[in-house]
């Protein structure tokens, strides 16, 4: 479907059915906006482009996938965008200890340097309408999420990557969003494909760690669609001075999903809040037990 004059445009990365991209890509066609959905492979993208939304292949990895998409939104859209949604992530749940390079190598390409790859490469389009990106991090930035220092440190590059782009995008109009997401229901966290290697030093709470790989999904965990419409809710909100940015506009900094709210409130008390939180809700006491009793049986011998 062509777009209509005076029509705004977003792409957003990852839309596979069942995640935040695709919430997103529903949610802001509702509101009338001419979505680019993307994905690396478009099939999966059919009824979406039924609706009358463009479907494009998108490999966020892939530098001439990034090129070929870029050419094909300039021809659409006249050489502008008016949101680029950074949404195409990878979860990543193993212990700092367990972790094989090439796995974090592969996930870092995906969460961090795809997003810096799109950022770069639609800065023209975004600069001529005077846009807005959105990157989606996660509360796992700044919070101590056991068993995920990878997608923690992944999610941590983003935001303080998005806080310089910001300002080198200020004078030419373009305004940078972080959302600070919580736990939101998604078909891709729910997947527990990830398991310890054979002599993990966590194999004695192997049940605490596989009970971590759906933590996001079980834990004040938020409808998909409620997430999306907050969020494109405040991307379309008009233009305030910065002061008054988070409470009427655009803010600089989007907080919602499951425990969003006390995350928000915990940074103002300090991290030892988020010490004490994650370690015992993730469960991690259960190992101190279980070392004291290998240590009592030791001395038993």
């Amino acid at each position: 479907m062509p777009i209509k004059p005076g029509q705004k445009t977003v792409l957003i990365t990852g839309c596979t059915p069942g995640g935040i991209g695709h919430a997103l890509a529903l949610e802001f066609h509702a509101k009338g906006v001419h979505v680019i959905a993307t994905a690396r492979n478009p099939a999966v993208l059919a009824e979406m482009a039924e609706m009358g939304m463009t479907a494009l292949a998108l490999d966020v990895t892939n530098a001439e996938s990034i090129k070929t998409c870029h050419e094909e939104v300039s021809k659409l859209t006249g050489g502008k965008l008016d949101i680029l949604v950074n949404n195409a992530g990878r979860t990543h749940t193993h212990p700092a200890t367990d972790i094989d390079m090439d796995d974090v190598r592969e996930t870092f390409e995906t969460n961090v340097f795809g997003v810096m790859a799109m950022c770069a490469a639609f800065a023209d389009l975004l600069i001529a309408s005077r846009g807005l990106i959105i990157n989606i991090a996660s509360l796992a930035a700044i919070t101590p999420y056991v068993f995920g220092s990878v997608y923690c440190a992944t999610k941590g590059a983003v935001v303080s990557y998005s806080r310089t782009l910001r300002l080198e995008l200020q004078p030419f109009g373009v305004r940078v969003m972080v959302a600070m997401t919580g736990t939101v229901r998604s078909q891709i966290a729910s997947r527990t494909h990830r398991t310890l290697p054979p002599g993990s030093i966590y194999m004695r709470i192997k049940d605490v760690f596989e009970r971590r790989l759906t933590f996001s999904q079980n834990n004040a965990t938020v409808d998909t669609k409620d997430y999306a419409r907050k969020l494109v809710a405040k991307a379309l909100a008009p233009e305030w001075p910065l002061i008054l940015r988070s409470w009427f506009g655009r803010p600089d900094w989007f907080w919602a999903g499951g425990m969003a709210g006390l995350a928000w409130i915990a940074t103002w008390l300090g991290e030892w809040v988020f010490d004490i939180f994650m370690y015992r809700r993730i469960g991690m006491p259960q190992l101190e037990r279980v070392l004291r009793e290998e240590e009592r049986q030791k001395k038993m011998k």
